[in-house]
């Protein structure tokens, strides 16, 4: 794999190249927020270790312009823990959020958990249609009756892995640890919100996203 350290403290950076050559991957660095976006512009990566406190451009505004060029997983490391960083990343379309002083282990660990969970993204590809409610999986596209519908990166990623489990019991436990990727303490809010927000985009066919009272959701269609 390709991997894009971008971190402004060089011993960060130098560790992490460290294990992630170790286990056989290519490691490239930024300095700044800035740098990483004209990489990940002028190249393909794999996934990209994204520092949040940076000069020139921090992590969240460079993620924003990456995103809009690359649809390439993203893991935030970052000193500040506190849940409206975590939410703002993740509604970002960060894959994962890993709070300094962190454990390369750990670190290396939510990668191969992170391209895993990319790896099966292909899984069902084309266009799948619900009655009115059309999904292209290869494009990333939504269409309510026709009419294509502005979802954020997440309520895709939530939408895509409820159809890909349709007629199956999600737990909202199971709902943050896969499509989310990280342990949120046992805070479903942030699932009931998200679902909340996907129901109000797709219009009538919200009816697809059954609610199963004390457990969670599941897509019925």
């Amino acid at each position: 794999m390709k991997i894009l350290i971008v971190d402004d403290e060089e011993m960060i950076r130098g560790v992490l190249r460290e294990y992630v050559e170790f286990e056989g991957n290519e490691a490239f660095e930024a300095v700044d927020g800035m740098e990483a976006v004209k990489l990940c512009r002028d190249n393909d990566y794999d996934l990209v270790l994204m520092d949040i406190m940076m000069p020139k451009l921090d992590g969240f505004s460079a993620v924003k312009e990456i995103k809009k060029v690359k649809d390439v997983p993203v893991i935030m490391l970052s000193a500040r823990g506190e849940e409206y960083d975590k939410l703002f990343a993740f509604e970002l379309g960060v894959d994962d959020y890993v709070t300094k002083p962190f454990s390369p282990k750990e670190v290396m660990a939510r990668i191969n958990a992170v391209t895993k969970r990319h790896a099966g993204v292909g899984v069902v590809d084309g266009t799948l249609k619900f009655e009115g409610l059309e999904v292209d999986m290869a494009g990333r596209n939504v269409y309510v009756d026709g009419e294509k519908a502005e979802l954020t990166p997440k309520e895709y990623e939530l939408l895509f892995y409820l159809i890909r489990n349709k007629g199956i019991a999600l737990t909202r436990e199971k709902l943050l640890y896969d499509v989310w990727g990280f342990d949120f303490f046992g805070d479903d809010r942030t699932v009931d919100t998200h679902i909340k927000m996907l129901r109000g985009n797709l219009k009538e066919y919200r009816k697809f996203i059954v609610t199963l009272r004390g457990l969670g959701y599941k897509f019925e269609a």
